[in-house]
This record gives structure tokens, sequence and C-alpha cells, in this order.
């Protein structure tokens, strides 16, 4: 009775994860497009739809071609905290919304760094307004900040990103 649920579950996790692979590499398909590809009955395509949208699908997006909205540079601000300052994330937070170019932040570790802001840039002058904003407010707070620039135009891109290499990453892990 106990293996018979772990392998109902194991099958349900397999399926899950398949069906997780098929909308990253196409959100926009049908649940009956899904049910085809995956050999399994729309009705459970839309319930493991609905688990996944609850514990593993952030939300639903486009990564846009940069260059159409009008943005030419993508800006990698590395910093490190002058000292600990977990009382100032509900700022940053509030700070990042209110910069609606700011694609992320977070702490971590690295290149003598534990904080990183990905940003968007029209273009050099408006990063260089940007950034002189971003020091006025969080200058006092972080210190030896390490900016890594990317002209959309002018850089050779190697690999774009997009979340579709995930499947071949998790496949390569998992040896799946």
């Amino acid at each position: 009775m106990i293996r018979d649920f772990k392998i109902k579950t194991l099958m349900k996790q397999e399926k899950l994860l398949k069906l997780l692979f098929e909308l990253i590499k196409n959100s926009k398909r049908s649940d009956r497009d899904l049910a085809k590809i995956l050999d399994i009955s729309q009705p459970t395509v839309t319930r493991l739809r609905k688990v996944l949208e609850k514990e593993a699908i952030a939300q639903y997006t486009v990564i846009p071609n940069l260059s159409y909205l009008g943005f030419d540079i993508v800006a990698f601000t590395f910093s490190r905290s002058k000292e600990l300052v977990h009382p100032l994330w509900e700022d940053g937070k509030t700070w990042a919304r209110q910069h609606p170019n700011v694609m992320f932040v977070s702490t971590g570790q690295g290149i003598d760094s534990d904080a990183l802001m990905v940003s968007v840039h029209k273009d050099y002058a408006d990063f260089v307004r940007f950034y002189q904003i971003f020091r006025r407010d969080w200058g006092k707070y972080l210190q030896d900040f390490k900016i890594f620039l990317i002209s959309i135009s002018g850089s050779a891109i190697l690999k774009h990103f997009t979340f579709n290499h995930l499947i071949e990453a998790y496949e390569k892990e998992t040896g799946k």
C-alpha cells in the first residue's frame, strides 16, 4: 500500500516536471495541446497546471527583446555593505519598486561583494543619471561599487537569456 502511494507520487512528480518543462518551452499552449504532447488527459493537465501555479511557477511572462523596448544598456552593479543593514532591506525593496528599470536585486557573496542589482537603461547617459541617484540614496550604506555594463547593440552576445536551457540543465544534473 505504501509502495503504491510512493509510485503514484513519483509518477505525479514526473508528470509535473514534464508539464513544467513544456510550459517553459511555450507557456501559450492550451491544456488540450499539452495533453496531446504529454499523452495524458486534458483535465489532468489542468489539475497539474494548478498545482504548478501554486508551487513552481512564479509568474507567466515574456522575455522581451530589450532593444525593441529602447534599452541598450544592461548594468550589473555589485556592492558591499559597510555593515549589516538588515533593517534597510525594506527600504531597499521600496527603492527598487520606485525604479522600474531595476530588474533584480539580491544579497549574495562573491567578487568581494554582498549585493547585486541588475538594471536596464536607454543609453549610457541614462545609466549615469540612474547611478548618481543610486549613489546618492545608498552610498552611505554601501561601499566598493563594481559595475559591469553590457551594450546590447555593441556586445557579442554568445548565448541569449532564456529559461529553455533549464530543461537541459535539469536533465544533465538528474541523468534523465
